[in-house]
């Protein structure tokens, strides 16, 4: 097959926080990190010039991981997972507390980088991008008699710009579109390049479990593999009718595409966000109204946190929306729309506390988060200034409930 004249590069940060820390931390390197303390947890330099950090094993609370490094990941301990949890398969791993603004300063040195080789990049978060390499010079060059050798010598270039950038190393990904090298991309982790055309697919892709697959999830992934379809080359093979039949119409195409390594998507250099959050979760669950003051100071400082971020980008929206995890893990969510966009901390905090009216609160809560969506710019005039002081909980309507 002639190589493609389109490529695709998805780009992937190795294990991006740890390795941020790790610059910090040189002398870490090789040991098992585990971010996602708090910042008492930070490591502190002795008289004598030796580093004491502190081990999972003493962590208490109900704190998860941000992130791990591979020796970690070695171990069993993964993103998402609760750190008391880690500590259980790693007590002995270093934990650090997470710093997001040096992550967000090495995410833009390394999007900077790379936009100076390609500059149509496709922003996916703090670590991750999609490239299209299809009009960069010499990326469809034959380099000796490898038909992609261009292509392999672009994304050598790019992978040495990010470290040169950074220090960091990243894993990419090279295929004729961004469902392929979004799996690509993970082949050969860490500090992996992976050029794959649609003739590898049966060698590479199909072999993989079919989660492989950006876009089936863990229910789509527990019902293919009840009805006998563990690998993406189980899928492959299956009838697009009878796909159809079991999934839709819209999700059964579209599976029986996936396993193909069929993608026309382009790479979108722009795009508007839905919605901007901010949540925490608490170190010991609270009760409504014994930690009502806790819980109103908790509340003002996200939703000052949330007006920052609005201003920041320069948007306001019209729906405000509260998120309350209770104890059980049960999830409640509350949202009103209002008549016109708002900004403001004192506004977000009024129309949450709207929101809370319409809960039941009957158990303790484990985590609190603060939502505003339908968003619009807020005007080529509007500063990134302050937010107004949010209202304490003393100065809010009367009317609100409990905090």
């Amino acid at each position: 097959m002639e190589p493609p004249r389109r490529w695709i590069a998805h780009l992937d940060m190795d294990a991006f926080y740890a390795s941020v820390e790790l610059l910090r931390y040189p002398q870490l390197k090789g040991e098992a990190v585990v971010v996602g303390g708090r910042r008492a947890s930070a490591p502190r330099q002795l008289d004598d010039g030796r580093w004491e950090y502190s081990r999972l094993r003493d962590y208490t609370g109900r704190g998860v991981v941000t992130t791990s490094s591979y020796a970690a990941r070695d171990l069993g301990v993964f993103s998402a997972m609760g750190l008391m949890k880690a500590a259980l398969r790693a007590p002995d791993a270093i934990l650090l507390p997470a710093d997001f603004d040096a992550y967000r300063k090495y995410s833009r040195l390394f999007k900077a980088a790379v936009a100076e080789l390609a500059p149509v990049i496709e922003d996916r978060g703090i670590d991750e991008i999609y490239i299209d390499l299809s009009e960069v010079p010499g990326v469809h060059d034959t380099v000796g008699h490898d038909p992609l050798g261009g292509v392999k010598a672009v994304a050598r270039e790019l992978k040495n710009s990010v470290l040169r950038a950074t220090g960091l190393s990243c894993s990419i990904g090279v295929t004729p579109n961004k469902l392929l090298s979004k799996i690509a991309s993970e082949l050969d982790k860490p500090d992996g390049l992976t050029v794959l055309t649609l003739d590898d697919i049966p060698a590479r892709i199909w072999p993989l479990a079919v989660r492989k697959i950006n876009g089936i999830g863990p229910k789509a992934g527990q019902k293919l593999q009840a009805l006998g379809l563990e690998t993406v080359g189980d899928l492959a093979a299956a009838a697009p009718a009878w796909l159809i039949e079991q999934f839709g119409a819209r999700y059964g195409a579209w599976l029986h595409a996936a396993a193909h390594g069929r993608d026309s998507r382009p790479v979108v250099t722009h795009s508007e966000p839905v919605s901007v959050s901010r949540e925490t979760t608490f170190e010991r669950d609270l009760h409504a109204v014994r930690d009502r003051a806790q819980l109103g100071r908790i509340l003002d400082e996200l939703c000052a946190r949330l007006a920052d971020d609005l201003a920041r980008k320069r948007y306001r929206g019209s729906t405000v929306g509260i998120k309350l995890r209770f104890e059980g893990f049960h999830t409640v969510t509350r949202d009103l729309t209002l008549k016109a966009p708002i900004q403001s901390a004192a506004e977000i905090r009024h129309a949450a506390g709207q929101c809370l009216k319409r809960v039941s609160f009957d158990k303790r809560l484990r985590l609190m988060g603060v939502r505003i969506g339908k968003l619009s710019h807020a005007g080529r005039d509007t500063t990134a200034a302050p937010s107004p002081a949010p209202a304490s909980p003393a100065a809010a309507p009367e009317n609100l409930p409990l905090f």
